[in-house]
């Protein structure tokens, strides 16, 4: 597995290999969005108790999905970036974060919007919401410590050490419709006694999370390469004015 990071940590190599995987991505991604959302606005069924107001899932549950996953991938990152000093690692914690932010603030916004109807207020200080909001401060923390020096390289390793922090709080969002008694519904996918969701919601579902994943994988890919650029034109412009 090391090997494979290592051979990536060439930039070369690395521009190669995502060169190829990304138009694949951006247009796999566009075909499910598309296929997505006629699954999700009109050939899945309204909820038997939320009518029309259960299509907000098909965004919601995908960003929910998302924002974790990128979280944990910034973790990942941070690990390289601490232990290994991978020479992309810090490169794609930075790519990644403020796209996971997006996912997580979206999260919230479709919560706010889901939870209206349903629960009759925007906002309650759940443990899942709450936790929720909580991670969104820890991406916003990384972004400012990781970019609020000149010299990037400064802020890095206080950047990703704050990502491994923030780790912790993972299992407590997945966990804690279960750990307390909250308003949030409890897991309908990945729980003990199976899924508690219909074959008709399930498949716009999947394709919708699909999609958003392809995406991830595009732009996150899309902001490496301008990161990779950016970096050789700096350098260039350092070593010009060593001449």
């Amino acid at each position: 597995m090391t090997g494979i990071f290592d051979s990536l940590a060439n930039p070369t190599r690395f521009r190669a290999v995502s060169s190829a995987i990304r138009p694949f991505c951006f247009w796999a991604a566009a075909i499910f969005f598309i296929f997505g959302l006629y699954l999700a606005l009109l050939a899945s069924p309204p909820d038997y108790q939320q009518g029309d107001a259960v299509r907000i899932m098909y965004v919601h549950v995908p960003a929910a999905w998302l924002g974790l996953s990128s979280y944990l991938g910034l973790g990942l990152c941070a690990l390289f970036y601490v232990v290994w000093r991978h020479p992309l690692a810090n490169i794609a914690a930075r790519a990644v974060a403020p796209i996971g932010a997006g996912f997580t603030a979206l999260t919230l916004i479709t919560g706010s919007l889901w939870g209206y109807p349903i629960w009759g207020t925007w906002w309650v200080w759940d443990a899942r919401l709450t936790s929720m909001l909580v991670l969104l401060f820890f991406f916003i923390g990384y972004i400012a410590l990781a970019t609020g020096f000149e010299r990037p390289e400064r802020g890095a390793r206080m950047a990703s050490i704050l990502a491994l922090v923030g780790v912790l709080n993972i299992p407590i969002v997945k966990f804690s419709v279960d750990w307390w008694n909250t308003l949030h519904q409890p897991a309908s996918i990945m729980r003990s006694g199976g899924m508690a969701i219909d074959v008709s919601m399930l498949w716009p579902l999947f394709t919708m999370f699909t999609a958003f994943q392809l995406f991830l994988i595009w732009v996150v890919l899309h902001r490496m390469h301008w990161m990779l650029d950016e970096r050789r034109r700096v350098a260039g412009k350092a070593r010009t004015k060593a001449t």
